[in-house]
């Protein structure tokens, strides 16, 4: 079957887009004008969910090394207690209609914090309107899983025009957007030279599990995850070292037999802690032989931020692969449209 008669909502567009959404995001980030002042500020939250949650793990770990306040990503229908007048509360939600974000934007509103949103509208904007906090407007149209740029960068503005962050990430957004232009059209095409395919062809008959090393590459390995889930409709989990080396590396010794419809793949930083680089390799050399496979994904640039968004395209483009592998249409979550339905109808 061709990949037309597959993928009829063309994901492979919305994937192939992710740099010029970049430059369309960094726009919107331009345009933003502040009329709060947001001082004295304890911390931050992002309340979100899916894509836009990983929006704001991707800002948290792009501002990790200026922000003098801790950075929380908030995946519920409350947000942490310590949050009071002196927070800032990030709610990001694609269609403004996310339950668990309108809930957390209540309590956040609750708790006097202070409030910025990001989304395309719906009931999340009326509710900012309503009460008289900011809100960055942003595309629509978009699978909010295929929308991230405009999840994470319009925060990063957000965070330098506070004063959080002054460092050059525009540079380093620019960059990306770059070397992302020069490697999609080689991770997009069916041709043999495509590392993306190549990967997808050896793990799409397996559940992947992702081992990553930082905050940087578990931001990656979480977002791959997910895109594993949704497009190629896999299950895949996470886990991080050091923390993997005090329990997870113990379970690759019993039922040998699952163990190799398993495919191990390690979303590598190269610039993490050279001992926990250490406990990567000790680790590949103890239980690299049990997994069907034992596959290393790791970026070649120095900068976190060009490292982080080459890992993050490479796995959307490895899970758009493997959908098609299964002749599987990349764009429908037909269980979170089920899901979603039944709720709605205990409420």
């Amino acid at each position: 079957m061709s990949e037309n008669k597959i993928d009829v909502s063309n994901m492979h567009h919305a994937i192939y887009a992710f740099p010029d959404q970049m430059v369309q995001a960094m726009t919107i980030g331009e345009s933003i004008s502040l009329s709060k002042n947001y001082e004295n500020l304890n911390g931050i939250v992002v309340a979100g969910m899916g894509g836009s949650a990983i929006g704001g793990d991707v800002a948290r770990v792009l501002a990790a090394g200026e922000l003098t306040v801790p950075m929380f990503v908030s995946r519920d229908y409350s947000i942490p207690n310590w949050v009071n007048q002196n927070s800032l509360v990030i709610c990001s939600s694609y269609s403004g209609n996310t339950e668990e974000t309108l809930s957390a934007f209540q309590d956040a509103n609750s708790k006097k914090a202070q409030i910025i949103g990001i989304s395309t509208g719906g009931t999340l904007t009326q509710n900012l309107q309503d009460n008289n906090y900011e809100i960055v407007g942003i595309p629509s149209g978009l699978q909010p899983r295929a929308a991230l740029a405009f999840s994470f960068i319009p925060m990063l503005y957000i965070l330098h025009a506070i004063g959080l962050i002054n460092y050059d990430y525009k540079t380093l957004l620019q960059n990306s957007i770059t070397h992302l232009k020069t490697q999609r059209d080689n991770w997009g095409s069916k041709e043999s030279a495509n590392p993306a395919h190549a990967i997808a062809r050896k793990i799409r008959h397996t559940i992947p599990i992702l081992y990553s090393d930082s905050d940087l590459s578990e931001a990656a390995a979480i977002r791959f995850k997910g895109q594993l889930n949704e497009n190629a409709n896999m299950h895949a989990w996470c886990n991080r070292l050091p923390e993997l080396n005090h329990n997870e590396i113990v379970g690759w010794e019993n039922n040998k037999d699952l163990l190799k419809q398993i495919s191990l793949v390690w979303v590598a930083d190269k610039n993490c802690h050279q001992r926990t680089k250490s406990r990567r390799d000790v680790t590949r050399s103890i239980v690299g032989s049990f997994p069907a496979n034992d596959i290393i994904l790791e970026a070649d640039q120095n900068s976190g931020a060009e490292q982080l968004l080459h890992l993050i395209h490479l796995g959307d483009w490895i899970s758009y692969w493997c959908a098609l592998e299964h002749g599987t249409d990349p764009t429908p979550v037909v269980k979170i449209d089920q899901l979603k339905k039944i709720l709605s109808e205990l409420i």
